[in-house]
């Protein structure tokens, strides 16, 4: 038995499915330097998963750590404000260009929970429109719609958990992404029940259409809506102000997580001050306000992380960079796949993108639901047997990766285009 096949018949007796609900059980990571990580049996691999999305520097970048390790000698939190927590607050508002003022949360699936929320208690609204196949997080909402195996009529939600209430499937309501005429008809009927429209910019791995985002601006202007960004994973991995930078599109509130915490528990609900002002009692009344606190909210081990990601971010070149990683990867995929006959789309962006074996564009979650699964799972194994290791559905390049680090995995992709015929 292996090291590692010994510990993960440990995790069964104490962990339900033998893991921490995220990833393969069977597979437990020892650590990671830049782009690399080594299994508990001294495997090593090419990561593409960092930590699913987080480590956009890589994992352990020496400053980063030494940022770490000096605040960590001065303590690890406090539960009250800490000063860099406020610098981070400031370098959010600088950055993103719908954050007037910002709160923070530990999770993204926190952030999410309280921007929907908030947009009720700004309107005095009850429901919240959604897109089929988006993910905002694990509260009861954020569980409507995710991943659906039955196929609803639109604009009925339904759970994928067990343990939600049907009281919250019926202030929800679905649409599809991408569709601007459909969702322009539910707007002209229900607008005046929305309390907001919560959306990925950037669906998981599905770009918004032309006019797309511009619609939803629209329409929640025109219908006192207030619009919200689930910006978890596009912020400040599309670019430095994230998906409202690249697509010109600026919400009401959005969220913040990941990569502003620098590979530690950290998260941001983000917005115009007139919104956020719900966070404080003294400015709207107790009853207009919303209560939320967090053990390690704004923790100063986090914020030093942060800062430190951030000041790297902003240097010049590192997004030209970023891309030009994706750019090759996207085209090596397509190169392989296209030669080997298969029908196929690369779908995202090139700094977050996945294949669907499919024919045809990739607009929505039902497009994408068409993808060969099979075919995908293949391919992902035999790029772990050469080293590449990914998430089920998404590549997340980062600025670790070195030349040789790409060679190896446009040859891992040939090979597993080539395995597809086997």
């Amino acid at each position: 038995m292996t090291h590692q096949q010994d510990i993960v018949d440990r995790a069964r007796t104490v962990l339900p499915g033998a893991g921490f609900g995220n990833f393969d059980a069977n597979f437990v990571i020892r650590e990671g330097q830049g782009a690399h990580i080594w299994d508990e049996d001294g495997n090593e691999y090419i990561d593409f998963l960092i930590g699913s999305g987080p480590m956009i520097l890589g994992h352990c970048h020496p400053e980063v750590v030494e940022a770490v390790q000096e605040q960590v000698a001065k303590g690890s939190t406090f539960f009250t404000s800490n000063a860099h927590g406020i610098e981070l607050a400031e370098e959010i508002c600088r950055a993103v260009a719908c954050a007037e003022q910002i709160r923070f949360a530990s999770t993204g699936t926190e952030a999410d929970m309280f921007a929907m929320r908030l947009a009720r208690a700004h309107t005095g609204r009850d429901k919240i429109l959604k897109f089929e196949g988006g993910y905002h997080g694990m509260s009861a909402e954020g569980q409507m719609s995710l991943a659906p195996d039955r196929l609803m009529n639109f604009p009925v939600a339904i759970p994928d958990s067990a343990g939600i209430p049907d009281g919250v499937r019926d202030d929800m309501l679905v649409a599809p992404y991408n569709d601007i005429e459909f969702f322009r008809s539910l707007m002209a009927e229900r607008g005046h029940e929305i309390a907001g429209v919560i959306v990925e910019p950037l669906q998981r791995i599905i770009p918004p259409l032309p006019g797309f985002l511009e619609a939803i601006r629209e329409e929640c202007t025109r219908h006192g809506v207030v619009m919200i960004f689930d910006e978890v994973v596009t912020g400040f991995r599309l670019a430095y102000g994230g998906a409202q930078e690249v697509y010109g599109v600026t919400p009401d509130v959005c969220t913040l997580g990941k990569i502003i915490g620098g590979g530690y528990p950290l998260a941001v609900i983000a917005g115009k001050a007139e919104v956020m002002a719900h966070f404080d009692a003294a400015k709207v009344g107790k009853d207009k306000a919303l209560m939320q606190i967090g053990t390690l909210s704004g923790n100063p081990v986090a914020a030093v992380a942060g800062l430190k990601t951030m000041e790297i971010l902003r240097r010049p070149g590192q997004y030209d960079h970023l891309y030009a990683i994706g750019e090759r990867l996207i085209s090596a995929v397509n190169e392989h796949l296209g030669a080997a006959g298969h029908a196929h789309h690369v779908s995202g962006h090139s700094v977050l993108f996945d294949i669907v074996f499919a024919d045809g564009p990739i607009h929505n979650y039902r497009d994408v639901q068409r993808g060969d699964a099979a075919k995908m799972a293949r391919f992902n194994a035999v790029l772990r047997e050469q080293g590449i290791f990914k998430g089920p559905s998404k590549f997340y390049p980062c600025l670790a990766l070195t030349d040789d680090d790409v060679d190896r995995t446009v040859e891992a992709i040939a090979l597993a285009a080539k395995s597809l015929h086997d």
